[in-house]
């Protein structure tokens, strides 16, 4: 599909809904997966001066339905499968006129009581509507709300973050002078439409001019979608750069001999000549890191990391093995995105990169924490961000929206950052979920997890503690192949994985693993978690563990594992009277 073809669809969706009455500024809920349509959908919201609200299920139909009532949603754009979930609550939802299916058939649309006063049509009805009885644009002002994007908080009901065309704008506009896309670019668009990193990502890309795939829906075909679409620019999170990182160097060790030393040999040559700021030997690349290229299309020149921390190891294999740019950033919701990302050709790792040009950022002293502006070497404080990016404030919520922004317009962010030289920041710590140890140590159980996310054995990792105890304790999800590899080479019989996880050998190889990964980090003796319980079940979004952006909800884990936690604390105090060792 051309621009043009887009833009003919986009002025016949918003003329669409002009013929169906509904008004200027009215909200329109978007319930679907990652498609052109969500994408059209939401260029029709800005050029008819809608207000686009994406809904998404891994928040769970009861948010669906509260964040429809609190936006007061006129129109829902949803596809079969989610129309029925919009079915279950329709009596619920009576500020909801029009539910608008795409991909639904004509003859197969459900009718619902008159009484709800709903109408249902499909996406190409009001395509054909619209496309009848063409209106002119209603541009809105910049000031003018663009969209209310729901997050889920690891707490409570979701926040309607409300962000103004100008937000959007002003933070594409200064992102885009350090991180430049063509018009022959290629894009794979599957990282969820409901947050804003791929939102930002897809108004960058129609500014630039660059071609959007999308994939099936399905992750677990991601890989084979990748491969068709050969994408030039490939957006991701932590989480799936260290499956793949993971993937390369199981693959490495397995191939054995020859092939092991001559990637070794490559990827050390190739490092040596990247910190000398030489180009490479391009015959490393034709033997070796060509066929690992081939595994994302072999085009991609930019791969861009957002959403929580990635290891620096991680970022410089990636850098080695796919030889294009791999730049980190930091952002949020209520920033529109981007507040800082790493500048092209900066080699070094372990930074979230300099301030988007579009705001300011300031560290405030938290001395509660022991950071301030005079630590040394780098000064260190509360991560504060100012300019044209700012949320206009939790929809309805003036109280929380007090929390966040001070009155001389300061977004407290709750991270902790560093200055590190040449403006770089770090991001070092979280004011959020900091807790206390019995002997007072404070602890940032978000910094000890993505340590421990190293380990072969662990696919997700809960670290918890808490002011009664004096250590840390651990809930590891494992990677069942790596455990099944482990026991074979022990000689360990067992019936079934639930056994082996209550296996205290497998246990202790574990902890292990974790003690080597935490003295490589260099965590403090008071950080390593000093006793494990080994779980098959994986913290989910259905399983009410995980965030949608996949971060563990805390206070839901410490519930659900409680009696995990209780046993861990009660064997660790018969075992060892004084369980603070240092490591």
């Amino acid at each position: 599909m051309t621009y043009g073809e887009a833009g003919t669809s986009r002025s016949a969706i918003g003329s669409g809904l002009v013929y169906h009455g509904i008004p200027k500024g009215a909200s329109v809920g978007l319930y679907f997966i990652n498609r052109p349509e969500w994408i059209i959908v939401d260029h029709a919201c800005s050029a008819y001066s809608y207000i686009s609200v994406p809904l998404y299920d891994t928040l769970g139909p009861d948010a669906v339905q509260y964040i429809v009532n609190h936006a007061a949603v006129q129109v829902i754009f949803c596809v079969p499968q989610t129309l029925s979930t919009l079915l279950s609550f329709v009596s619920q939802i009576h500020c909801v006129r029009l539910i608008v299916v795409v991909g639904g058939i004509d003859e197969s649309m459900p009718s619902v009581p008159s009484t709800t006063g709903v109408e249902i049509i499909t996406y190409s009805k009001l395509h054909n509507q619209g496309h009848c009885n063409l209106q002119p644009f209603r541009p809105p002002k910049p000031e003018d709300v663009a969209t209310i994007c729901y997050t889920s908080g690891t707490t409570g009901t979701p926040k309607g973050a409300v962000l103004a065309h100008e937000n959007l704008i002003a933070n594409v506009a200064g992102a885009s002078l350090s991180i430049k896309f063509c018009p022959s670019d290629i894009y794979i668009s599957y990282l969820p439409l409901a947050h804003i990193y791929e939102r930002a990502s897809q108004i960058s890309l129609a500014h630039f001019g660059a071609a959007v795939g999308f994939y099936q829906g399905d992750n677990l075909k991601l890989m084979d979608d990748i491969a068709a679409l050969r994408p030039t620019i490939f957006s991701s999170v932590p989480r799936l750069y260290n499956r793949i990182y993971a993937g390369i160097i199981n693959a490495v060790k397995t191939s054995g001999g020859l092939r092991e030393r001559l990637f070794n040999a490559a990827y050390n040559a190739k490092k040596q000549a990247i910190a000398n700021g030489k180009n490479p030997y391009p015959m490393w690349d034709k033997l070796v890191f060509n066929k690992i290229k081939e595994k994302l299309g072999g085009r991609v020149r930019i791969m861009t990391s957002g959403a929580s921390p990635v290891s620096p190891d991680v970022i410089e294999f990636l850098r080695i093995c796919f030889g294009g740019m791999i730049l980190e950033g930091y952002g949020m919701t209520e920033t529109a995105c981007v507040i800082s990302a790493m500048d092209e050709g900066d080699r070094l790792t372990g930074h979230v990169g300099s301030p988007n040009p579009a705001c300011e950022i300031k560290l405030v002293d938290v001395p509660e924490m022991s950071y301030t502006s005079d630590d040394q070497p780098y000064p260190r404080g509360e991560i504060c961000v100012r300019g044209p990016i700012i949320f206009q404030g939790y929809y309805k919520d003036d109280v929380q929206t007090k929390e966040v922004i001070d009155e001389d317009g300061w977004l407290h962010t709750g991270d902790i950052g560093m200055w590190l030289p040449g403006g770089r920041l770090k991001i070092i710590d979280r004011k959020k979920n900091i807790f206390k140890l019995a002997q007072g140590e404070y602890i940032a159980p978000e910094k000890i997890e993505n340590a421990y996310a190293k380990c072969n054995f662990i696919s997700q990792c809960f670290v918890y503690g808490d002011s009664l105890n004096s250590c840390l304790v651990a809930i590891v999800s494992v990677e069942p192949d790596v455990l099944k590899a482990w026991a074979a080479s022990e000689g360990i019989k067992y019936e079934d994985l639930r056994e082996l996880c209550a296996d205290s050998r497998a246990k202790a190889a574990v902890l292990a693993e974790m003690d080597a990964v935490g003295k490589q980090a260099q965590l403090r003796g008071f950080e390593f978690a000093k006793a494990v319980t080994l779980t098959l079940e994986p913290f989910t979004l259905e399983n009410g563990l995980l965030t949608p952006t996949f971060k563990v909800k805390r206070p839901q884990a410490k519930a659900y594992f409680a009696k995990a936690i209780a046993n861990m604390y009660a064997e660790l105090s018969t075992s060892d009277p004084s369980p603070n060792k240092p490591s």
